[in-house]
C-alpha cells in the first residue's frame, strides 16, 4: 500500500540588493503603526508649549515679517512687482515643508536607535511617518497663504498678482518637494549613523541651501553668470512653480524644471539604497 506523497513548503532565502532589498509589502502590513507615528509626531512637535500648532502660523508668517523688513525695506531686493509678505511667504510654504521634512529625516536612525534595537517593523516608516505629518504642517501654512491672499486682494496691489492656470498643477509641485526632501533626508540619516559630524552639519547645510534657493528674492534679479548654479539646484523651480501658479510672479522653465525631476529621482532612489544598507548594521555599531 503506497503512502501518500507529503506536500512540504519550501524556503528559499537569497541575497538582495539595491531596490529589490526592501520588504515592500510590509511597508503595508504595517500601516497602522506608520499612521500612528504620523499622528504621534504632528502631536508632540509642539507638545508642552503655550501656542502648541499655532506655531505652525506664526514661525512662517514671523519669517515673512523679518525677510519684509531686512530684504524688503532695507536691502531693497526687489519682489517682482507683487506685495512682499505675498512673494515671502509663497516661496516659504514649499520650503517650509522642505526644510522640515528634510530635517525630520535626517536624525532617523540616530533618534530611534533604541526603538530599533528592541522590535522589528521597516524602518523607512519611520522616516516616512515624518514627511506624511509634514503635510499636515504645509496645509495649515498653505491656509495660511491663502488668508494673506485674500487680504491682499482687497487692497490696490491685487492686480500685481493672481491665480494661473498651472495651479491645478501645483499637487505635483508638492510630491515633487515630497520626494527631494525625503530622498535628501535618507542620504543623510544614513551618513549620520556612520559620522556623527552630519548631526551639525545639517542645520548648516539647510540654511546655506535656502539662499541658493529663490526664496527671498525673484530668480530673475539674480545675475547672469549665478543664475545657472541657482537654477541648477532641485528646489529652484518647485519654488519658482509655485510663485508662477499662486502669483504670477515665478519664471520657471520647462528644460530646468526636467532636470529637477531627473536629479530628484536619482537622490531619492540611492537614498532609499544607502538608508536600507546602513539600517542593517546601525544598531550594532550605535
Amino acid at each position: 500500500m503506497s503512502t501518500p506523497a507529503v506536500e512540504r513548503d519550501e524556503i528559499v532565502i537569497e541575497a538582495t540588493s539595491g531596490l529589490r532589498a526592501f520588504a515592500w509589502r510590509d511597508l503595508w502590513a504595517y500601516r497602522d503603526l506608520l499612521w500612528l507615528l504620523v499622528w504621534r509626531d504632528f502631536a508632540t512637535r509642539y507638545k508642552q508649549t503655550i501656542l502648541g500648532p499655532l506655531w505652525f502660523i506664526v514661525q512662517p508668517v514671523l519669517q515673512t515679517l523679518i525677510f519684509s523688513v531686512v530684504f524688503g525695506s532695507f536691502a531693497k531686493i526687489p519682489t517682482a512687482g507683487v506685495p512682499a509678505q505675498l512673494f515671502y511667504l509663497c516661496g516659504l510654504v514649499p520650503w517650509g515643508y522642505f526644510s522640515q521634512t528634510f530635517q525630520s529625516t535626517s536624525s532617523t536612525l540616530v533618534a530611534n536607535a533604541g526603538l530599533f534595537g528592541k522590535v522589528y517593523f521597516p524602518r523607512l516608516i519611520v522616516p516616512l511617518a515624518a514627511a506624511l505629518s509634514n503635510l499636515l504642517a504645509f496645509v495649515i501654512q498653505f491656509a495660511t497663504f491663502a488668508a494673506f491672499y485674500i487680504f491682499f486682494k482687497f487692497t490696490p496691489q491685487a492686480a500685481s498678482f493672481g491665480l494661473q492656470w498651472d495651479v491645478l498643477l501645483l499637487p505635483i509641485a508638492l510630491l515633487h518637494v515630497a520626494a527631494l526632501s525625503f530622498g535628501v533626508g535618507l542620504w543623510l540619516a544614513a551618513l549620520t549613523a556612520k559620522f556623527r559630524d552630519f548631526t551639525v552639519l545639517a542645520g548648516f547645510l539647510i540654511q546655506l541651501w535656502m539662499y541658493v534657493t529663490p526664496v527671498i528674492y525673484p530668480l530673475s534679479q539674480v545675475p547672469g553668470r549665478w543664475r545657472t548654479l541657482v537654477a541648477l539646484n532641485p528646489m529652484t523651480m518647485p519654488v519658482e512653480c509655485f510663485r508662477h501658479a499662486l502669483l504670477g510672479a515665478g519664471s520657471p522653465s520647462v528644460a530646468l524644471l526636467g532636470l529637477s525631476v531627473g536629479i530628484t529621482v536619482v537622490v531619492l532612489l540611492s537614498g532609499l539604497v544607502i538608508f536600507q544598507q546602513v539600517e542593517k548594521t546601525f544598531v550594532d555599531v550605535i
